[in-house]
């Protein structure tokens, strides 16, 4: 067992964890933040993306002591109280989420994506959100619903 403090959704947070408990572990069953979702388990579909330290990560694949120290963001702590963020508004609005299994992934890959470049193109949203998958909305609505909570072209 170890002690790690860190910042989570914005507030300060230590637990004791055991070495090998994975980060998405620690944010469901620990945190009961369950927004978090787990799909493939082995780090390629993004569902379980959340930040740390501002930078997407794979929650299936981090330990959660690699969070010691650092802030981590999942979705639930992106809304502003009841006010959704843009880009949970602009999925809403333009339908790009389905079963809901990959949004808060997606959702938090495309936060990281506009917090380093606030003004990305098409091609460059479809790029960035490679690492997400989605098995149903076919991507369209994804990459319209980034789109729009940026005013991408």
């Amino acid at each position: 067992m170890r002690r790690i403090t860190l910042m989570l959704n914005g507030a300060s947070v230590s637990r004791e964890v055991q070495d090998s408990r994975l980060l998405i572990e620690f944010l469901r069953e620990d945190m009961k933040l369950t927004g978090t979702k787990e799909s493939c388990g082995v780090g390629v579909c993004g569902a379980c993306t959340v930040l740390l330290d501002g930078k997407p990560i794979s929650s299936c694949l981090a330990l959660a002591v690699h969070a010691d120290g650092g802030a981590v963001t999942t979705i639930e702590g992106i809304a502003d109280g009841d006010r959704l963020h843009p880009l949970q508004e602009a999925f809403l609005a333009h339908g790009g989420l389905q079963c809901g299994i990959c949004t808060p992934g997606q959702i938090l890959a495309a936060k990281a994506l506009l917090d380093a470049n606030p003004r990305p193109t098409r091609s460059e949203i479809r790029h960035w959100m490679m690492g997400n998958l989605c098995r149903c909305t076919g991507y369209y609505k994804i990459i319209e619903s980034i789109a729009a909570a940026c005013g991408a072209e």
